[in-house]
């Protein structure tokens, strides 16, 4: 009977987070679209209609005999200098994702000598945007069992209910 109790707890317990936690939205961009990391692709134009926030994520594809995703500084980036990467990730298999979690310039270029060719992404990281607040919603009748202030409670209590339905069953 006692495990019938900590199930009936738990599952009410699930249900108030998942009401509570608000929603994420990550965008996860395939880097040069169609074309993927390759020579030949203005990056720069490919990025400049596109927002990228705290969450996000790159993934790049591109051939991994011949190409690599470097993070450098702005300098580096500007030189096409690989030699002193803030982290290299390029991981062997030509399809790799790179997170941006934090607000910041990040600087992509292809060592070997691609960077040169036009090889180089420069993304600018921001916090996302404050959710939309709602307009107040007009009622005839304005009842406060609808007005969503008594959802959760409402659910604690069928929670309650319940348990004391499965004790004298």
């Amino acid at each position: 009977m006692a495990e019938k109790v900590v199930a009936m707890v738990v599952a009410v317990i699930v249900c108030a987070v998942v009401i509570m936690v608000p929603e994420v939205d990550a965008t996860r961009y395939a880097v040069g679209g169609n074309q993927g990391w390759s020579p030949n692709v203005n990056y720069t134009i490919w990025a400049q209609d596109k927002h990228f926030y705290n969450g996000d994520w790159l993934f790049f594809v591109y051939d991994r005999n011949q190409m690599n995703i470097i993070e450098v500084n702005k300098t580096d980036y500007e030189s096409c200098n690989s030699d002193h990467p803030l982290q290299n990730w390029t991981r062997g298999a030509g399809r790799d994702v790179v997170p941006l979690n934090v607000t910041r310039h990040y600087y992509f270029i292809s060592g070997k000598g691609f960077c040169y060719g036009g090889m180089k992404l420069a993304v600018r990281v921001e916090n996302p945007p404050p959710p939309p607040t709602a307009s107040p919603v007009k009622s005839a009748s304005p009842s406060p069992i609808y007005s969503g202030q008594f959802v959760l409670p409402a659910v604690f209590a069928i929670g309650a209910l319940w348990d004391i339905v499965l004790r004298f069953w």
